[in-house]
């Protein structure tokens, strides 16, 4: 393991509207700033790109461009906006879903979409650097009363003349009792036309999903072309007919590790640009593919890698993919992620 050079301790009195840059070396740059909006960021630079990072909004990687290539998904958000519910703020490259509860609420769930921590106030932040590369790293303890307690500590890696990040989520239960436990590393890839999708595992363990979340509108050409995806008639792995991906298609793989330790996922665009996120399957057992294309939205999810599907608390728990963590028994979940 390579040794850490230092650690700066971040104070939320360092961001100012006006950048500043708090580290610098012959590779990185680590500047702080604020929104007009209020919100602190961080913006790191390596040689081969840039990164910004919410330090004390859950974490959220809100940029993130290699080789002069945008991978974030054309979104309606021109600055991050200080609030607690994701879809308030929905113009980032990743954000971390869970922890109690993640995904889209069924009708009878009481959780906000995509759970707590998506937009979680962070205690503390602070940057590690090694020789590596630079880590944004923070904790928040989540307690209520009557409820649950645990320790997320989140933290994301730039690499040393590298065009991936290395993200990472640590929870801890606090408590006495066991606590449920639902993660999903949400990253919203840039819709790229013509882009071809492959994975590690076989194409035919991608099924459609097919419940209709409350925020999804079906209409009459939509519904059609569900029903050729489902028989087959139609395949899905080109990204070719951005008319049909309106509202969202959703296609979910389950039990991973059947297909070895590691699953890496790609998407190809026609100029041989390419991304890749690959995870453990002993950590990260299922996996979320969701592409969208209207004129205010386009995304090109190729992998949401987590513990269950993103359809619930309830649905999670009816599956049987719902973690316990027991009394002071701790996770941790890595995800690489990037340009190839």
């Amino acid at each position: 393991m390579l040794e850490m050079r230092g650690t700066i301790e971040l104070q939320r009195e360092f961001f100012k509207e006006s950048k500043k840059v708090i580290y610098r070396d012959h590779e990185f740059t680590a500047s702080l700033f604020r929104y007009p909006s209020g919100v602190e960021a961080i913006e790191l630079t390596n040689s081969r790109g840039r990164m910004v990072v919410l330090p004390y909004m859950g974490q959220i990687i809100w940029d993130l461009e290699f080789d002069g290539t945008d991978l974030k998904m054309k979104n309606m958000f021109s600055q991050p906006k200080k609030v607690n519910a994701i879809v308030d703020t929905y113009g980032c490259f990743a954000f971390h879903s869970g922890l109690i509860a993640n995904g889209c609420p069924g009708p009878d769930d009481d959780h906000e979409l995509h759970g707590e921590m998506a937009c979680a106030e962070m205690d503390r932040a602070w940057l590690e650097i090694s020789e590596e590369g630079i880590s944004v790293c923070g904790e928040t303890e989540y307690v209520k009363g009557f409820g649950h307690h645990y320790l997320a500590s989140p933290s994301v890696k730039m690499m040393k003349e590298n065009s991936f990040i290395e993200m990472n989520m640590k929870v801890k239960n606090l408590s006495g009792s066991g606590m449920p436990l639902q993660y999903m590393c949400h990253t919203n890839y840039a819709y790229v036309d013509g882009a071809e999708m492959k994975q590690s595992i076989p194409d035919d363990c991608l099924v459609l999903r097919e419940s209709i979340p409350a925020h999804v509108k079906p209409t009459e050409q939509w519904l059609a072309y569900n029903k050729k995806l489902l028989s087959g008639e139609e395949t899905l792995n080109v990204l070719n007919k951005p008319e049909m991906y309106d509202p969202e298609i959703v296609f979910f793989a389950d039990k991973l590790d059947a297909y070895g330790e590691e699953a890496e996922f790609e998407m190809t665009s026609p100029d041989g640009t390419s991304f890749f996120t690959k995870f453990s399957t002993a950590e990260l057992n299922h996996a979320t593919r969701w592409l969208l294309h209207n004129s205010d939205q386009q995304v090109g999810a190729f992998v949401l890698p987590a513990t269950c599907r993103p359809e619930g608390f309830l649905a999670a728990e009816k599956a049987g993919t719902l973690i316990t963590l027991g009394a002071g028994e701790e996770r941790s979940f890595t995800v690489v992620t990037g340009k190839k």
